[in-house]
């Protein structure tokens, strides 16, 4: 069993994490496959996929050996404990529920908060998350990851919603430790299609995209 910091840092290395809102459950293990195939083991399953549970189940005891399994869009505590207990190896909430990470970190589990504003950043590291998920980063950008970093460098960001492969290495450059990737890698069309071929492909690009930014 992985530890909390073997998880954070299999997070943080690519630092790829892909969000998942699959269209339906029987989706989940060929997506998973092929994203691996590509490089990106971060698998964040989102609750708004259908029976998100079992899915998250079924994919940590097909899959858990090779690929970390999350949980996202978490608003319920107990919907947190029943991912958890499917074996959900992360927890991502696109909101500031403090209260969650005492039960993430009681299974020995990063979470990772939702925020906006500096505010609301500082208060969930404050209340124990290892990760700021800064949500919706399309609308603020690159440029304001830089500017929150610069009174509060100890936040560790993930931008997630509208980051592509045109603004990954952005992201990277202005100190970001991961990203969330979402419609821009999993999109709705490569799920209608089952388009495995290409989903591997595009993972592969965002890790490379990573990858170099990083080594700048």
């Amino acid at each position: 069993m992985r530890s909390k910091a073997e998880i954070i840092s299999q997070l943080t290395n690519p630092g790829v994490i892909a969000v998942v809102r699959a269209q339906k459950k029987e989706q989940v293990i060929p997506l998973s496959e092929a994203l691996l195939a590509g490089g990106v083991i971060a698998i964040e399953i989102t609750m708004t996929t259908p029976n998100a549970i079992e899915a998250i189940r079924e994919a940590s005891a097909k899959l858990g050996d090779r690929a970390l399994i999350g949980v996202g869009t978490i608003l319920k505590p107990y919907d947190l404990q029943a991912a958890l207990d499917a074996g959900a190896q992360f927890i991502v909430t696109p909101i500031c529920r403090t209260e969650f990470v005492p039960l993430a970190h009681t299974a020995n589990k990063p979470i990772m908060l939702g925020a906006y504003t500096p505010t609301e950043a500082q208060t969930a590291f404050e209340a124990g998350a290892d990760f700021i998920k800064i949500f919706p980063a399309d609308s603020l950008g690159a440029n304001y990851i830089k500017a929150l970093r610069a009174p509060l460098p100890h936040l560790k960001i993930v931008p997630t919603g509208g980051v592509d492969l045109k603004t990954v290495g952005d992201f990277f450059k202005a100190g970001c430790v991961a990203v969330g990737a979402g419609g821009s890698l999993v999109s709705s069309k490569l799920l209608q299609e089952g388009n495995w071929a290409e989903l591997t492909r595009l993972a592969g690009e965002f890790v490379a995209a990573a990858r170099a930014a990083r080594a700048k």
